[in-house]
């Protein structure tokens, strides 16, 4: 048995796979949402936290690392923490494993869930699927490509959110819209350093379709829209309309640059990465301020 077939080298592949740096991405917003909603740490919390941040990701990376393998192998930047090159004989094992650990999960959240819930969490599975899977394939069809991608981040909030039971107030949309916003951004801008990898790949995306410095320019308009929505949020969401500003300040410099030239903002993608917990940080500062204001007599 070769070290790639071996138990504890399949295991290590597929935790590569799922890009635990991204993990807190998708579990903070269901457990931030249900929390403050809801304000106990019951059963559902557990299962939501545990299934977006493990299973849903290897599902969500995993699926997309086995069908974009032929444009990932001509990517420079794949085989790390920014996306698995996964070997051909663990294709198979990939799917297999993102549905079997995904379904006890689906199960008990079913379960425990109400229809509105059920509909919310296929939205977001659906979603996950839908980007990668050949048929649908939403990561090819420029602009759905960049939606689907943030619904990926969204849902699960929108899922806590109503697993709780939550009121959606004109306020807390305009929020999630602004979440959802800040989705296409990064999505769009992540998709620059891409274009050259891609199109040899024969793959479309936001970034093929309109180039390197227009889809930049996209990014930074749509971070910006996101602030100024959160200036329309309840107290003290309209402070959080400040953490776009370095999303902006790190995508400025690549506002002129050349489809050939767009590997570059690789670098610009890295501190991207180092933003988003730095504003996530930020962002968990506010809504502990918030469950405070609220929790006060």
């Amino acid at each position: 048995m070769t070290t790639v077939t071996a138990p504890r080298g399949t295991v290590r592949r597929l935790f590569v796979a799922s890009r635990p740096v991204s993990w807190i991405n998708t579990a903070y917003p269901f457990a931030a949402a249900y929390l403050l909603v809801a304000g106990e740490l019951d059963a559902a919390f557990v299962a939501g936290t545990l299934f977006f941040l493990v299973p849903y990701n290897l599902a969500m990376y995993g699926i997309n690392d086995v069908f974009d393998y032929e444009s990932d192998a001509a990517n420079p930047r794949k085989g790390g923490v920014e996306g698995a090159l996964l070997d051909r004989r663990l294709h198979g094992t990939t799917l297999v494993a993102s549905v079997a650990l995904c379904l006890p999960f689906i199960v008990v959240l079913v379960a425990i869930g109400n229809p509105v819930s059920w509909i919310v969490l296929a939205v977001s599975v659906f979603a996950v699927a839908a980007y990668s899977v050949p048929g649908l394939r939403f990561k090819e069809v420029p602009f759905l490509d960049s939606a689907t991608s943030s619904i990926h981040f969204v849902s699960p909030a929108v899922y806590g959110l109503v697993l709780a039971g939550a009121v959606f107030t004109p306020r807390l949309v305009v929020l999630l819209l602004a979440f959802f916003l800040w989705g296409v951004a990064s999505h769009a801008f992540g998709a620059v350093q891409d274009i050259e990898p891609d199109r040899a790949g024969g793959i479309s995306s936001v970034a093929t379709v309109m180039g390197a410095a227009w889809t930049v320019r996209f990014a930074i308009g749509c971070w910006a829209a996101a602030g100024v929505l959160m200036l329309f949020t309840a107290w003290p969401g309209q402070l959080a309309s400040a953490l776009v500003i370095p999303y902006i300040g790190l995508s400025v410099p690549y506002v002129a640059i050349s489809d050939a030239d767009s590997a570059r903002a690789h670098h610009g993608w890295r501190w991207f990465l180092a933003a988003n917990y730095l504003c996530g940080f930020l962002a968990t500062v506010l809504l502990i301020v918030y469950w405070w204001e609220g929790a006060r007599p």
